[in-house]
């Protein structure tokens, strides 16, 4: 029985083969617009933009600069060990979208229904073995109590941290460095007090100003010329669209990013600029008012009777903005990076459109768009019907070939060697894709994918099945029955009876 399942596998292997040269023909523009929900960009008069990862890009540079500073904090402020100097920011070690256990000092992979995605369990830069994560966690589930809040915080009650922020990168490889540090060295320390210190480390190269002093003082090093920012802004508006910018950056920050992308008359493009926002609190609490901003970042002590083109405020709420400006609902369109505190509360309380910016999407495209992984995906497929079918032999041997067959459908090391896609775990969404399609309209690699679309275009989200709509849908359909015919081709040859596809 044996001899004839890997018959099987062989042979469905070899079929599958010669589809991936049809298939490949089909690959993804990483340009592309993707929708959630269907929106059309005729019925939007007002676009407002984030600034960090939206309408500014960073390079690499930026990561090693946080991590560097970050943890030179952790040695002169918090006495942690002069050896911590040694690690160096890795930049292919984390992804976004991450948790991270704070008691159990671990990072980890969580797919949209709370189970853990077994292999991306990390204490420190190892891998945590799959028994280990099954008996601290009495199996693979984590409960909802036990999640972050709303925002992804680890707040009282919660024991997971998720890292939705870009500029998080950083900091899950500092906590990383710092547990293995550590756990090399046999030195006993408590894990929470590890996350608050590196936490409060990554706060201060923000609050503190010595991130964006950095930044200004070799602007070229760290932003990425964004001509196709000023592209979008420009096209905007000419086509006569109001404008915004709300971002939690400090103006004098903003102002050079924006010189030196836009150029010095970067405000005439805007309608309101808000810096200092402070970000979500922005979109729920009522009680800041807006101050006004001088050019030299002095504040002004006059009360905000309305937004006017030109100046500067700081702080404010939503609530304020709305009234100020009349602008609501869905003739609204937010560009923004972070699915929570830029995307979900206007998206869930006051109906305004949402864009979120992915950067790491147009990288995933084009692997995606490699024959290596339509290969792995075509015969994941076709392995995937092959379980289904052939675990009818319960025998030994026989359930021992089906199990090497399922370890094989793990296909994280394409993407990243340690925590694999952004948007899946090995089978379902991860918990980061779950909230992406929840939050954002329309989502993209760039702000400058807009370039490829008329402002008169209607993004409509492509209609998949549903799992008991499948056997009536066409696409799937299609693909079913070139299963089916490898499948039953195979065994026809083999002499096996099989159930019905």
């Amino acid at each position: 029985m044996t001899e004839r399942l890997w018959s099987i596998y062989n042979e469905t292997k070899r079929q599958t083969e010669d589809l991936t040269p049809v298939i490949s023909t089909n690959s993804v523009n990483p340009d592309t617009i993707f929708a959630n929900n269907e929106m059309s960009l005729r019925d939007i008069e007002i676009y407002g933009f984030d600034y960090d990862y939206t309408l500014a890009f960073y390079s690499s540079h930026l990561h090693t600069l946080i991590f560097n500073i970050a943890r030179d904090i952790l040695i002169s402020n918090h006495r942690y060990p002069e050896g911590l100097r040694k690690y160096e920011y890795i930049p292919n070690f984390a992804v976004r979208g991450l948790h991270y256990d704070v008691q159990k000092a671990l990072l980890m992979k969580i797919d949209a229904f709370h189970y853990i995605q077994l292999g991306t369990v990390y204490r420190g830069l190892h891998p945590v073995p799959d028994e280990e994560v099954i008996a601290m966690y009495e199996g693979c589930h984590v409960p909802l109590e036990n999640m972050s809040d709303f925002y992804g915080k680890s707040s009282h009650g919660h024991t997971m941290k998720q890292f939705m922020d870009i500029f998080s990168l950083p900091e899950m490889t500092l906590l990383s460095c710092v547990n293995d540090f550590f756990m090399r060295h046999n030195i006993d320390y408590e894990p929470v007090h590890l996350y608050k210190d590196v936490k409060e480390a990554i706060r201060d190269v923000h609050v503190k100003g010595i991130m964006y002093r950095a930044v200004e003082a070799d602007i070229e090093k760290y932003i990425c010329y964004g001509e196709q920012s000023h592209a979008v802004l420009k096209k905007l508006s000419e086509h006569g669209k109001k404008m915004f910018l709300i971002t939690n950056s400090p103006f004098d920050f903003v102002d050079r990013g924006m010189s030196y992308i836009v150029g010095k008359d970067w405000r005439d493009l805007f309608d309101v600029v808000i810096v200092q926002a402070d970000k979500p609190s922005f979109f729920n609490d009522r009680r800041k008012p807006f101050r006004r901003v001088t050019d030299k970042g002095a504040l002004l002590w006059d009360r905000i009777h309305r937004l006017e083109k030109g100046q500067i405020y700081k702080q404010g709420n939503l609530y304020e903005f709305l009234r100020l400006t009349g602008w609501r609902g869905s003739k609204v369109l937010y560009f923004g990076d972070h699915i929570y505190s830029d995307l979900a509360d206007l998206t869930l309380k006051h109906g305004w459109r949402t864009g979120a910016i992915i950067p790491e999407l147009r990288k995933e495209i084009k692997i995606m768009n490699t024959e290596q992984y339509v290969h792995m995906m075509t015969w994941l497929q076709a392995l995937t019907g092959l379980i289904e079918q052939m675990q009818v032999h319960r025998d030994s041997a026989s359930q021992a070939v089906v199990e090497e067959w399922i370890r094989e459908r793990e296909t994280k090391d394409i993407f990243n060697a340690q925590f694999g896609s952004l948007f899946r775990t090995y089978h379902n969404p991860t918990y980061f894709s779950r909230r992406l399609s929840r939050f954002a309209d329309i989502y993209m690699a760039s702000i400058s994918c807009l370039l490829n679309y008329d402002l008169q275009h209607t993004f409509f989200p492509r209609r998949t099945p549903l799992q008991h709509e499948s056997p009536f849908w066409p696409e799937q359909r299609t693909m079913d029955l070139v299963l089916f015919f490898l499948s039953q081709m195979t065994h026809y040859r083999m002499g096996i009876l099989t159930m019905s596809f």
